[in-house]
């Protein structure tokens, strides 16, 4: 592993400790509100402060990072299941079925995908139950996200379908599924690793803009998007820099992910 691999997992080590550790670090729950409290600095019964309603910043985004962290990794999973069943049946069967699956994939891509999830979470009521409004929200992620992926897992197929080791595998008598799950795919699994970890900070990302436009996680569940939200009515953060601190710990997780993870991976 190089210094900059170990570097990358060690903050990552960090966040996901701190995350877990947010019933020992703060003391009131992410919807807890004190009132007496709305707008408070750094303290010592506040480490970041209180938002607006008195709430717990710090408690706020522990719990927020969790979720986005949590629920975007899901979503990759599953992004990258789907990309691995398109692309690798449309690279492994070739032909006809390999042009129709490759068809639906072009018109995914065709199409801005912000604006595709955007649209699909329109058809959904604004007034979701919070705990379904995080499910739907990187559900959605996980259906929309997958042809990209799949494009990549297709090439990578077609190469391997024609390689010496499944050409003696289809000397020795194996077809179809058995041929596939037991020869080809363990081909596909660096290639899987690495649109998987490409895809967590993509979602991160489309999460936190739909939580911006108000259409993502639902209040009082926090995630990355909604604590953005807050920064709207802040005209100087040079005066009150820790209101950012959603903003810095979404910037690092990505650059972490993007530059890091995913170059080890590949």
């Amino acid at each position: 592993m190089t210094r900059s691999a170990a570097t990358a997992w060690a903050v990552m080590g960090f966040a996901v400790a701190a995350i877990l550790s947010v019933d020992v670090l703060t003391t009131a729950s992410y919807a807890e509100q004190f009132r007496a409290f709305p707008d408070a600095a750094p303290s010592s019964q506040f480490l970041l402060g209180t938002d607006a309603l008195g709430r717990d910043r710090l408690s706020r985004l522990l719990y927020g990072s969790g979720i986005s962290l949590s629920l975007a990794t899901a979503a990759a999973l599953c992004s990258t299941t789907l990309a691995a069943l398109a692309g690798g049946v449309a690279g492994f069967a070739g032909g006809r079925c390999e042009r129709i699956i490759l068809g639906v994939v072009d018109l995914f891509l065709s199409l801005p995908w912000l604006f595709l999830l955007l649209t699909a979470r329109a058809f959904l009521p604004l007034n979701l139950d919070p705990g379904l409004s995080v499910a739907v929200t990187f559900a959605l992620l996980g259906l929309l996200g997958w042809a990209a992926p799949a494009r990549v897992v297709c090439a990578k197929t077609r190469t391997l379908r024609s390689s010496g080791f499944l050409l003696h595998a289809r000397a020795c008598g194996i077809h179809g599924a058995r041929l596939f799950y037991k020869h080809l795919a363990p081909g596909l699994k660096p290639i899987l690793a690495a649109q998987f970890w490409l895809s967590i900070p993509i979602f991160i990302l489309s999460e936190a803009n739909l939580g911006l436009l108000g259409l993502g996680v639902s209040e009082p569940v926090p995630s990355w998007g909604n604590l953005l939200r807050e920064l709207e009515g802040y005209d100087n953060l040079f005066e009150r820099p820790w209101v950012a601190a959603s903003a810095v710990a979404l910037a690092m997780t990505v650059c972490v992910l993007q530059t890091r993870l995913a170059r080890e991976e590949t």
